[in-house]
């Protein structure tokens, strides 16, 4: 297991998919599970407030991950590969991430998915709660300017041209606020992860690095990589 752990717009989903293209080894991307779970239950009128009305909707739901690069994430039949990019899904996320019987969920369907083969999985708790003992652990950031000006360059690549800088970088900011104070996993770099910020360098060199790293600690483990 290769553990990749960061707040958002650090580049994480797009460097953790390259590395295992690389690698030749499957990529799983957590928050596309909690922003799946958190538009299903918003569109099914869950309320996030209701521990039993959740607890049915997620013992109910099934739920299907990597069944091909253009179905990542499909939730009872539909399809929300696309959807779930769309910029309100992130507060939907944020907040439905925050619920304990949420998160005991997802662990669970990650550690089920990971053990079952050699991959990259990437969120904000692998390294510190999902997967503690990961062999090898990277933690990306960068500063919070340039993170929103990614998350807004990556909207309008989206086609959704109607926000502004200053929009998405005090939602880049609440993001992380929610993150790093949630009572549940919070977000934090766990303590044998190696710090990248990923400010000044391009994605290829972030790439090369984490692989470099991956590669040296997987020796250190007796793994092949």
């Amino acid at each position: 297991m290769l553990a990749i752990d960061g707040p958002g717009g650090s580049g994480k989903s797009t460097i953790a998919k390259k590395v295992a293209e690389r690698l030749g080894i499957l990529y799983i991307d957590t928050g596309a599970m909690y922003r799946a779970l958190a538009l299903a239950a918003h569109e099914a009128n869950v309320p996030f407030t209701s521990p039993q009305e959740i607890q049915e909707f997620l013992t109910n739901l099934k739920m299907q991950y990597g069944v091909s690069p253009a179905e990542l994430i499909v939730i009872d039949g539909k399809n929300l590969t696309q959807r779930i990019r769309e910029h309100h899904v992130s507060k939907l996320a944020s907040e439905f991430s925050q619920i304990l019987i949420v998160r005991n969920h997802l662990v669970d369907f990650q550690r089920k998915l990971g053990l079952q083969t050699f991959c990259v999985m990437e969120g904000r708790d692998i390294g510190t709660v999902v997967f503690p003992d990961a062999f090898c652990k990277i933690f990306l950031t960068a500063s919070l300017e340039i993170r929103a000006r990614r998350r807004l360059e990556e909207l309008k690549q989206k086609g959704q041209n109607n926000f502004t800088l200053e929009q998405v970088l005090s939602d880049v900011q609440e993001r992380d606020r929610q993150d790093m104070q949630r009572k549940e996993s919070p977000l934090k770099q766990a303590g044998d992860a190696i710090l990248l910020d990923t400010s000044s360098y391009t994605i290829e060199q972030v790439q090369d690095k984490i692989i470099e790293v991956a590669k040296k600690k997987a020796s250190e483990h007796g793994l092949r990589l």
